[in-house]
């Protein structure tokens, strides 16, 4: 059960990483600041993951989820003010 949780983790932090670098190639192309929103969201939905990798495979013993929770809310604030003050 441990190598399942380890190989979960890892590939949630891995593909938020990708989306993450995928979206900024896409900024980077177009400069469509939707996309620069988007990857700056990724950034702390990465950060979220690695530290939920952190908290239940690397070290249990640990709280870390008012960090994982900050990281979430952090990257979803980025989306939100993207989708209202962007959107013009």
């Amino acid at each position: 059960m441990e190598a399942f949780k380890f190989l979960l983790f890892m590939l949630a932090a891995l593909t938020s990483f990708g989306c993450m670098a995928l979206l900024f190639r896409g900024y980077a192309r177009t400069g469509v600041r939707l996309l620069l929103w988007s990857a700056l969201c990724f950034i702390f939905l990465t950060a979220n993951n690695v530290l939920l990798f952190v908290d239940n495979v690397i070290a249990p013993e640990l709280d870390l989820r008012p960090y994982r929770l900050l990281a979430a809310l952090v990257g979803i604030g980025c989306l939100l003010y993207a989708c209202i003050w962007e959107a013009e």
